[in-house]
């Protein structure tokens, strides 16, 4: 059974960069052979945080929400893409997170953190850790940080020169610690239903 796993990219921005690593880590999903799909808040396009999900009446949230709603409850793990804003999180990123709460839990996630300088987005990265914890995700460890990125990923999300090649040699261990969490997660619910 091939891992369904979501990954979720949040900037606006209308010369975002941060694209290349969001197809980057899809494609490498999808060659190790899982069923990684690419969430891209700014297609899915839901409002400012009025109403969660779980606010709605049953059958009465908007039908991107309960497209996405549906995805995220039929996903086996999630990766995060996120930029740095002023040392925090991506706005587009986190308003599409916070329409959801019970449809993360129990499930494992992943951060992949990126910019345009040499921090490579690991102040906004450490900060996704505690916002996924506290939504009922189990956090790995390993992590991608990538920058600058227009020196690590082409256009097209293509590893280029040293950068590129320091991301392939991380990618495997980051993809590694994720399918062990997300088999070992599976296997638990499958065995005992989580506790709420």
């Amino acid at each position: 059974m091939a891992d369904k796993i979501l990954v979720f990219y949040g900037s606006y921005r209308s010369d975002r960069m941060g694209i290349r690593l969001a197809d980057y880590v899809v494609a490498g999903l999808n060659a190790r052979g899982a069923e990684a799909e690419l969430i891209d808040a700014q297609a899915v396009g839901l409002p400012m945080l009025d109403r969660m999900y779980k606010e709605y009446p049953q059958g009465a949230a908007p039908a991107a929400m309960e497209a996405l709603a549906q995805k995220i409850r039929g996903a086996d793990a999630f990766v995060f893409v996120t930029g740095e804003y002023n040392w925090g999180p991506q706005p587009g990123l986190k308003n599409l997170t916070d329409h959801f709460l019970e449809e993360w839990f129990w499930r494992p996630a992943a951060v992949a953190s990126y910019s345009a300088g040499r921090f490579s987005g690991v102040r906004s990265g450490t900060l996704w850790h505690s916002i996924l914890s506290e939504m009922g995700m189990v956090v790995i460890s390993s992590t991608l940080a990538v920058g600058p990125i227009s020196q690590t990923l082409d256009a097209g999300g293509k590893p280029t020169g040293g950068p590129g090649e320091s991301l392939e040699r991380s990618f495997g261990r980051f993809a590694d610690d994720l399918a062990w969490w997300t088999e070992a997660a599976r296997t638990q619910r499958a065995q005992k239903a989580p506790p709420y």
